[in-house]
């Protein structure tokens, strides 16, 4: 088992076109469909992979690009250091205080802490000034709990 970590910072409109953070139905188009309606489910399918738009659902971020992944770590401690960097880095920008109190943040890394060592996942979101968003994840890899049938994207 080991993690990978994720970032995404961008446009809150962006962030919020959930259709984009879906992933592509499991299921075909059934046989006889229009082109149309084929060549759409495929896109979506390439768009949805190809994407760094966070995903609605923790475990695909394991589908998107290698590329994404901001770290790997075989210790769930190395991961929670690593997301405790970048909550640092980020909450002078918070779009609140409560979000920026150094206790509250505290908190935050010591319940990732224990979920990544139960094998869980670790997905936290903050609005950010002019309004922009925030996503970090840190997923659970080989298997991941909630999608054991996912990959890993890197190894």
């Amino acid at each position: 088992m080991h993690h990978h970590g994720y970032l995404w910072t961008g446009p809150k409109e962006q962030f919020d076109h959930e259709a984009l953070r879906r992933p592509p139905h499991p299921e075909p188009p059934p046989a006889g469909s229009k082109p149309e309606l084929i060549q759409r489910c495929h896109e979506v399918a390439m768009e949805f992979q190809a994407s760094s738009l966070p995903p609605l659902e923790t475990a695909y971020w394991l589908i998107k690009p290698p590329s994404v992944v901001k770290g790997t770590w075989d210790e769930a401690h190395a991961a929670v250091s690593w997301l405790g960097e970048q909550l640092i880095a980020h909450s002078p920008r918070f779009a609140t205080e409560r979000d920026r109190d150094a206790d509250r943040l505290t908190r935050r890394l010591n319940t990732a802490a224990e979920r990544l060592r139960s094998g869980a996942d670790v997905s936290y979101g903050f609005y950010l000034e002019r309004p922009s968003y925030l996503s970090l994840a840190v997923v659970t890899c080989c298997p991941n709990r909630s999608k054991p049938e996912l990959v890993c994207p890197i190894r």
